[in-house]
Order: structure tokens, then sequence, then C-alpha cells
């Protein structure tokens, strides 16, 4: 029965997915992350001396953040607890802290590692605060979102960050070599795979190294078996497995706040190529094209405006046009107006006279409708004056008059001031012109 066990754990072991059977134990099998992992770097000598604090891994999926806790694991003579935010809650938190506790009162450390931390909500984060803070335990925290956002600030002080970055392609290339050559991996088969095949499959994993290790797992499985049992690779087969990248985009979190930052900031700076690049991307991620249509309209008015009013209504029929054809035809819909709004001429006088008034407004006292501006619908209204004085501008030859519609305070702000830019030249010279009349130097 012994016997059948360990052929039993052998076997569960070899039908492991590659990426579980090939993950690192030691710095010498772990690949990337040199800014913090290389000869001398700081991360590295304190993992080697047992000397961690307590820390956060933020990265991508796939990089090596479960990974370096295991090899911490390895390195550390404390008490080390893996624990998982998605399986856990306060009832689980609380047991592990009361373990930590009574390790620390006999002068036993523990370090706690829990995977995907930002899954906790902040009452279960603020259980582990005062374990952190009394020394009980050491947290290793690892998250694919920015901690800035998803771990309480009062938990995050006490931590160091260190910032885990995608996995360069060479990097890639290195860790599928080893997993044909590996005895954990392929190592026992004969593989025939191409050193062009091995490349295509690193680049498509974009830098995660376990999408790289089950690409290049399904890509061998199903790859044409020969009569002395060895494998080959084919072409036909790993178009088949990897005819569609697997881009990383997390429609909520910090990737999808970099990609629309990139399309709005190519558009602003006339961009074309890379707006539209940076719009197939979030729609290769499986961004909702209204989404991304409703940023166009805000952008027509904020980033264009004036200078070219038709980009406002180039962005509201490309929404249109996506809710009417949806994915995946509404995508060049959305590129006619990508171009459009990167090729037009921009002004931001909208956007500052919005943001302008609104400081002034948060900022300053309620003022109060000048009365030559009030309606008066009651008999009370016009006896205090509620509309005297009003100029009504279409009753005056140039549909002008100097009446004055800002309050007292602010009657000499001038929020909108028009640039040059485009159809916006001539709103300048008309509002001058306007000003100038106004003021009375005719």
């Amino acid at each position: 029965m012994e016997q059948m066990s360990l052929f039993d754990d052998r076997t569960m072991h070899m039908s492991a997915p590659l990426a579980s059977r090939l993950r690192p134990e030691s710095f010498a099998d772990f690949v990337g992350q040199e800014h913090l992992l290389g000869e001398g770097k700081m991360l590295r000598q304190l993992i080697e001396r047992d000397q961690i604090s307590s820390m956060i891994f933020w990265g991508p999926p796939g990089v090596g953040k479960t990974t370096l806790a295991g090899i911490i694991a390895g390195q550390t003579k404390a008490n080390f607890i893996n624990f998982s935010a998605v399986t856990s809650g306060i009832k689980e938190i609380k047991e592990v802290m009361q373990q930590a506790e009574n390790s620390r009162k006999m002068g036993i450390r523990t370090v706690l590692f829990v995977d995907e931390i930002h899954r906790f909500n902040k009452a279960q984060q603020d259980a582990f605060l005062p374990f952190v803070e009394k020394g009980s335990i050491l947290l290793i925290g690892a998250t694919t979102e920015n901690p800035s956002f998803e771990v309480n600030a009062a938990l995050l002080s006490r931590c160091k960050v260190f910032v885990l970055k995608a996995l360069e392609e060479k990097d890639l290339v290195r860790l599928l070599d080893n997993a044909i050559s590996n005895p954990k991996g392929f190592g026992n088969q004969s593989i025939h795979i191409t050193k062009q095949q091995i490349e295509a499959v690193a680049r498509v994993a974009d830098g995660d190294a376990r999408m790289a290790l089950n690409t290049l797992e399904m890509v061998v499985l199903n790859g044409d078996i020969g009569s002395d049992s060895s494998i080959t690779v084919t072409d036909e087969g790993m178009e088949q497995c990897i005819n569609r990248k697997s881009l990383l985009y997390d429609k909520n979190g910090e990737e999808h706040y970099n990609l629309i930052s990139a399309l709005h900031k190519s558009m602003r700076n006339s961009d074309p190529d890379a707006a539209v690049y940076w719009m197939q991307r979030m729609l290769e991620g499986g961004e909702n094209p209204l989404y991304i249509a409703r940023r166009l309209i805000r952008f027509a008015s904020e980033d264009v405006g004036m200078a070219d009013s038709n980009a406002l209504q180039v962005a509201v029929a490309a929404y249109q046009a996506c809710h009417f054809n949806g994915m995946p035809e509404c995508d060049v819909n959305l590129t006619h107006a990508v171009v459009y709004l990167s090729m037009a001429p921009k002004s931001n006088a909208l956007y500052e006279a919005c943001e302008e008034t609104k400081k002034d407004i948060r900022t300053g006292r309620a003022e109060p409708v000048p009365l030559q501006i009030r309606n008066a619908p009651t008999k009370l209204m016009t006896e205090l004056d509620y509309g005297k004085g009003y100029e009504y501008a279409h009753n005056y030859e140039n549909k002008l008059t100097k009446m004055q519609c800002l309050p007292d305070a602010l009657a000499e702000r001038r929020y909108y001031r028009p640039t040059m830019q485009g159809e916006e030249a001539k709103v300048r010279k008309r509002l001058d012109e306007i000003r100038v009349w106004k003021s009375g130097d005719e």
C-alpha cells in the first residue's frame, strides 16, 4: 500500500500543470526580476540573510510573486504560513494571528504570505494591522493591483513595496527551453520544437511565465506523435493554440486606466498610429466598445472643443455606431473617430473654463443672481425689482447689449479664453470684438 501511495504521488505530480511542476525553489532557477534579485540587490540579500521585513510584491500575473514567497519559505527559520485572500475570512485571520502571537511569546517569528491581498476588504486588512505593529507577524502580500488603491494606508505604510516587472522575451525563452529539457517538464520525452516556435510562444505570453508554460504545454500535447512516441510541434498546431493573444487587461484594474490614459494622451498628441494601437489593445482585452466611445465623446469637448465642433458630432456618431453594430464590426467606427480626434486641431479652452468656474463656485460664496436677469413671474418679485433693467438682445441692432450677466464680485472674470487653433480662431475674433464693444472702446 505504501508503494502504491508513492506511485500515486508521483503520478499526481506529473499530471499537475507544467507551470506548477517547474515552479523554482531557489534563486538558481528563478528567471527575471534582476533589478530586485540580481547579485548584491537588496531584496535578494534580505532573503538570503533571513532579514526580511513586512513587504508587498506588486506586479502583473505570472512574474514570480508567489514563487518568491516560496523561496522565502525555504530560506527563513521562521514559521511560514501561506494564506489565500480568496478562501479566507476574518475568522481564519484571527485564528492565524493567535497562533502567531503564541509563537512570538516563545521567541519564534511568523512569516505570513497573503496571496491576492487586494481581495481582502478594509475590515479584513485592519485585522492584520495590530499584529504587524507589535511584530507578531511579518506580512508578505502579493497583488496584481496598485497597492496605493487596494491596501489600507496604515498597513501599506508598514510594508516595503517591491515592484515586479513583466518578464522579457529572452527570460521566457530561457524558461521554455528549461521546460523542454527538465525531467520535471518534458525532459523525459522526445520533443521536436524549433527555436522560432519557442520564441513565438514567448512572444504571445506578454511577459507572463505561467501563460508561457501553459501555452507550451498546450502546443506540445497537440503535437504530432511519431511511431517512436516522439512529439513534433507543428506550425498548424501552434496556430490553433495561439491564434489570439490573451492580453493582460483587467477592466477594473490599473491596466484599464493605463490603457485609456495612453489612448487619450496619444490623441492629444495628434498621434493616430499610437491612438489606434491603444484603442485596439483595449478591444482585444475585452473592453466594452461603448466605454471607449464615451471617453471619445468626453475627449471631443475637453481636448478639441471649439477648434473643431464637428469632433463632438463624430464622437457621438461613433457611440451610436457601436450601439447599433456591436463587436467586432464597430471597431472600424471607433477607429474612424479616434483618427479624426487625433488629427483635429486641439483646444482645451472649454475644459479650462469648466475647471475655473468650478473652482470659483467651490471656494467662493454663492453669489446672488443679478436682479436684471432674474425672472419675475409674480407681482411681489416685480415689486422687488426682479428683471428690472433687463435688455432683450434681439431688440438691438447687433443682437448685443452691455447688460452685466455675471455677479458683481465676478464681473471682470474671464473663464473662456479661446485659442487660435482651427475654427476657434474665428470664435476668438468674434469674442474679442464683442468684449471691446461691451467695454465701450469702440
